[in-house]
């Protein structure tokens, strides 16, 4: 791994766990602080599922499943060529989101999220930055897929 990868893997989990914490010492469970009116707030949620709390209550399978991703993609980014910036830092956001995740549902049984944001009088899931982490690497990796930016060694 790459100094800048690691930098990116360890800053990213940092924020996600650090903003967690603060959010869980500062704010009770469903607790909101609106930021802009109609449109974001941070609001203090517990998840025992995945997206859209789908497939709640299934803390074994969110375990097991997380800990084969994360030797696929410890493989995958092994594998990648040092030259491949792009799908590598992918890959270093989506172990990063991962590991910020898995370490609430080991930890806590549950994951922590906060970002509530109301998009076109819809209210979005409320999420983390481990979230964000995982969206954006898997948004890079479809973009190198789709526009064959670099090979991509799965």
């Amino acid at each position: 791994m790459k100094k800048i990868e690691g930098l990116v893997l360890f800053g990213v989990l940092a924020i996600d766990l650090l903003s967690k914490y603060f959010i869980q010492a500062n704010l009770n469970l469903y607790e909101s602080i609106n930021v802009i009116d109609n449109f974001f707030a941070i609001t203090y949620a517990t998840n025992t599922g995945s997206a859209w709390s789908m497939m709640e209550g299934r803390l074994g399978f969110f375990i097991v499943m997380t800990l084969i991703a994360l030797v696929f993609l410890a493989k995958w980014l092994y594998t990648t060529d040092k030259k491949s910036n792009i799908t590598r830092v992918s890959l270093v956001l989506i172990i990063a989101g991962a590991l910020g995740n898995f370490y609430d549902r080991l930890v806590f049984g549950y994951v922590r999220d906060f970002l509530d944001f109301m998009i076109f009088n819809y209210d979005f899931p409320i999420f983390n930055v481990a979230d964000m982490s995982l969206c954006m690497g898997v948004a890079l990796i479809i973009f190198v897929i789709l526009f064959n930016k670099e090979d991509v060694n799965i």
